[in-house]
């Protein structure tokens, strides 16, 4: 199963305990194809210190294991989804490369009511756990 996450649940993953590590950690323990872009990782980089006081050094660390983890790819960009020159296009350009099964977000505003894009099921961190679950 492939499988992208947005900024946003891998910011939470790292900074909170929740469903959003849970997802995190099946990614890097394998237990799904992580697909990541360098924009995605590039935001994480950003974000971690910036928002939550991260060191250059455990940011580093951080991307290292995400980019181990994970097959990044540097997708084309593709009709804009949303409005305007949206960065969420990005991460939707990511999804529809990686031929992703499922993008896994929080993002309410723009990316969850999607409900799909390019066969990539956009679901939340709690529903797509059901669904891992589901699926074993």
């Amino acid at each position: 199963m492939r499988v992208v996450l947005d900024t946003n649940v891998i910011v939470s993953g790292l900074n909170f305990p929740g469903n959003e590590r849970s997802v995190l950690e099946l990614a890097l323990r394998g237990r799904f194809e992580l697909w990541l872009s360098p924009l995605i990782l590039s935001e994480v980089g950003g974000v971690l210190p910036r928002k939550f006081g991260w060191s250059v050094e455990r940011t580093s660390q951080a991307l290292g294991l995400l980019g181990d983890a994970a097959t990044v790819i540097e997708p084309v960009r593709h009709a804009a989804t949303i409005e305007g020159d949206h960065a969420d296009n990005r991460i939707l350009d990511c999804a529809a490369d990686a031929s992703a099964d499922y993008l896994v977000t929080g993002d309410r505003r723009h990316l969850l009511p999607l409900g799909e894009h390019h066969g990539a099921r956009i679901v939340n961190a709690p529903r797509f756990l059901s669904e891992i679950q589901r699926l074993e």
